[in-house]
């Protein structure tokens, strides 16, 4: 019953074009990987327990109230839970997109679990803040979000798909084999990145020796091993790429792989110079950001492997009689 009358409120709207469907879808991965860039923000300048209650930012109030022990602190965690909002209309919006436009049951799907995910996420959110920051819950935290960005770009390329296309795979199996593998070796190297962040300087709350416990293990040890899986990964892109060379395939794909290759190898360098110039801010920052791009655009990647496209039907000759 509840179902009818949304999808009679869905009706309402204008059916939007399957363009602007995809910007929205866009949007979703920029939001998505945009709040995990946010809330990097929030570990470096030691503002996460800003707002230390959840889901209010202080005790009888939601909103921050002045406090001279947090300062600005709590200003940009607000802003940060602020931009939750921010993911949650891209979410809805693009759930409403495809349910106007009647889209494949397989775009519907991922489209929900934009919302679904982003509820997750902000209570994933909280129980990091009511655990003071442990680095495991951050660590989760943040390999939620990429999860995320994962999942939103397959979406951005499944809503360009035509729904009464047939399906077309652009690889042989091997070689999507080799993209999963891939994928997988991206996971592991987020993993490992979380765990040299849970050893790093950057804790997230401006007292770290006495309210945040840290990762105790050597963080060139971890830092090492964070730098060899991304080498693996690398050395599984450099095959893919020969593979795809050799097979032959379309200039979307072709795109979507250079895009890849030339992020991961921008993230390697800045990983490289954080390492050397003792891990600032700002780099951090922006190694966040190159993190969601990276597993965008392998989602990306992969999801293209196998499309669906308007297939032409074959011509038929007619036969003449004289």
């Amino acid at each position: 019953m509840l179902s009818r009358a949304f999808m009679r409120l869905v009706d309402l709207l204008p059916v939007p074009s399957q363009r602007v469907q995809r910007l929205i879808a866009l949007a979703v991965v920029i939001t998505q990987a945009g709040i995990a860039v946010t809330g990097a923000v929030v570990r470096v300048t030691a503002s996460g327990l800003g707002c230390p209650t959840w889901p209010k930012c202080f005790p009888g109030s939601f909103t921050p109230v002045p406090h001279a022990a947090t300062g600005y602190h709590q200003a940009i965690e607000f802003s940060n839970r602020l931009l939750t909002f921010v993911v949650t209309v891209a979410a809805a919006a693009v759930v409403l997109a495809v349910l106007r436009a009647r889209r494949r049951r397989e775009v519907v799907a991922y489209a929900w679990l934009m919302p679904g995910g982003t509820v997750l996420q902000a209570v994933l959110g909280g129980i990091t803040v009511r655990a003071g920051l442990l680095w495991w819950t951050v660590s989760i935290h943040m390999l939620a979000s990429m999860l995320m960005v994962w999942l939103a770009g397959v979406l951005w390329v499944k809503v360009a798909e035509p729904d009464d296309g047939v399906v077309v795979t652009q690889a042989p199996a091997p070689l999507r084999a080799l993209t999963v593998l891939s994928g997988i070796a991206l996971a592991a190297t987020l993993v490992a990145g979380t765990l040299v962040t849970g050893a790093g300087p950057h804790a997230g709350d401006k007292s770290v020796d006495k309210t945040v416990p840290r990762l105790q293990v050597e963080i060139p040890t971890l830092v090492h091993a964070h730098a060899e899986l991304l080498v693996a990964y690398l050395c599984l892109l450099i095959g893919l790429g020969f593979g795809l060379a050799t097979v032959g395939v379309t200039r979307t794909v072709r795109t979507h792989y250079i895009v890849v290759l030339a992020l991961v190898c921008a993230q390697a360098l800045i990983g490289v110079v954080q390492y050397f110039t003792d891990v600032p801010g700002g780099l951090v920052v922006l190694h966040v950001a190159g993190a969601g791009a990276c597993t965008a655009a392998t989602a990306a990647l992969w999801a293209t492997l196998r499309t669906r496209e308007h297939v032409p039907a074959p011509v038929t000759e007619v036969a003449t009689t004289r």
